[in-house]
């Protein structure tokens, strides 16, 4: 990877994007937002805004249309990928034009399935695994909330090898205002995020509550305990077993007494908006069908799940 200032295509201004984009164009990265036309619209006006416990921005974000990049084709060093998994095929569409011979994709979606889809059509060699852990979600006003002070972004290669474009990466993130690592071994960090991600978000969507409102429900904090046991015994079939520390952290943080918190998934539902229920439900299910691992609660969760998309999409 060059020496040079690394050029950064963030794909989207939504929640994740929009947030780890202005916090990298404040530090004075090299920044471009590839979007949508309404999108693009709205930032032209308002501009980027990020409302946070660590600190507020209003930018002037530098922007790209789909459009305009197919028409006048120019790569870039590092591409992040924070599309919701069920726009990934649409988004890779508007992105691969820029993507050149030594462009990195560093998809920080949810799950592990976007991995093989961006491998088949990019190949392995352009995409790093990527994660992070941030509770934030987009106003009516397309402003960024980012809503806990956590906020970090973690990255590395997949074969846990530590290479120049990690090291240039890593030099380009840190100092840039929020938490940044370059794992040693991603993918077990992305396996953690999945766990913790998919008993949240089927606990919270199951029982259409904060993690707060289910801790005080008789017999709420047991569920939850249940959808942990099931999504960590699932990871340890597929060679990734989850540390005590890392489990017990995982159960106080949901099942907390008076926690606001919520999955993304069960916040889009309220909106009724689509919902990632196969990429973060459905494919732990299948590897766990795949091993052989009883799961009776994600089955209800993800069967839950699945009459709202039917109802969705009824409604449409």
């Amino acid at each position: 990877m060059s020496s040079s200032p690394m050029r950064i295509l963030v794909i989207g201004a939504g929640a994740v994007g929009g947030y780890f984009g202005a916090r990298l164009q404040a530090a004075g990265r090299d920044v471009t937002f590839l979007v949508r036309e309404r999108r693009a619209e709205q930032l032209r006006q308002s501009g980027l805004q990020v409302i946070s416990p660590n600190g507020d921005l209003s930018l002037e974000p530098k922007l790209l249309l789909a459009s305009e990049l197919r028409e006048k084709p120019e790569t870039f060093n590092l591409i992040l990928l924070s599309t919701k998994a069920y726009s990934l095929e649409g988004a890779m569409e508007d992105f691969a034009p820029a993507v050149g011979s030594e462009t990195a994709i560093l998809p920080l979606l949810n799950g592990m399935r976007h991995l093989q889809v961006l491998d088949e059509r990019f190949g392995a060699p352009h995409v790093l695994g990527g994660s992070t852990r941030i509770a934030a979600d987009l106003d009516a006003d397309g402003r960024v909330l980012n809503m806990e002070r956590l906020h970090d972004l973690v990255f590395g290669e997949r074969d846990r090898t530590v290479t120049a474009r990690i090291d240039a990466i890593a030099k380009t993130f840190h100092g840039a205002g929020f938490d940044d690592m370059a794992s040693p071994d991603v993918l077990a960090f992305m396996w953690q995020k999945w766990v913790l991600l998919c008993s949240l978000a089927s606990a919270t969507c199951l029982m259409r509550g904060s993690v707060g409102e289910i801790a005080a429900a008789p017999g709420g904090s047991e569920i939850v305990k249940g959808f942990i046991a099931e999504t960590s015994a699932i990871a340890a079939s597929e060679g990734y077993p989850q540390t005590p520390e890392f489990l017990q952290s995982v159960t106080e943080r949901l099942t907390k007494t008076g926690s606001e918190l919520t999955a993304s998934m069960f916040r889009d539902l309220q909106k009724g908006q689509p919902v990632e229920a196969d990429q973060i439900v459905g494919d732990m299910l299948q590897r766990a069908e795949a091993h052989g691992i009883a799961a009776p609660l994600l089955r209800v969760a993800y069967a839950h799940l699945g009459v709202y998309t039917q109802k969705r999409a009824s409604a449409s």
